[in-house]
């Protein structure tokens, strides 16, 4: 008859439990090297795909106002037509646009008419979340669509 040793039965010993976690450790920074190049080509296709429809909303303003909207009026005048407008009556109805996005990283699209680059200029400040000289590194805007 063959006797057990209780120490075979207590559990893993600490040299199993270490490999255990290295190989999680491995394969959780594989993972996470694989993964974040793809969620910043996606923020930066959202980017791009939010400053394209709001082209798109500004040139419909344009074709029935006649006008960019003014940097004073900004993108707002996209949802809701702006108080002073010359000719309220030629803005269409329930506006250009349900919603105004934020980027994705959280801060409201910039606009300026007429533009530096443009008739006007629309832009995210990209991951910074800064503008002018020196942030503008990382800007995107419908000039490098």
């Amino acid at each position: 008859m063959k006797r057990h040793n209780k120490r075979e039965e207590q559990g893993f010993t600490l040299i199993e439990m270490m490999v255990v976690i290295v190989i999680i450790g491995i394969l959780t920074t594989v993972v996470v090297l694989n993964v974040l190049p793809d969620v910043d080509k996606a923020a930066i296709t959202r980017t791009r795909a939010d400053i394209a429809t709001l082209e798109t909303a500004l040139t419909s303003y344009k074709a029935d106002t006649m006008i960019f909207p003014t940097t004073n009026q900004g993108l707002a005048a996209l949802k809701a037509a702006p108080t002073d407008m010359a000719q309220p009556e030629r803005y269409r109805p329930g506006g250009y646009v349900q919603r105004l996005p934020n980027d994705p990283w959280g801060h409201p699209y910039q606009y300026v008419s007429p533009g530096r680059k443009g008739a006007f200029d629309v832009w995210s400040m990209g991951p910074d979340g800064l503008t002018g000289p020196g942030g503008e590194a990382d800007d995107i805007g419908n000039w490098n669509l």
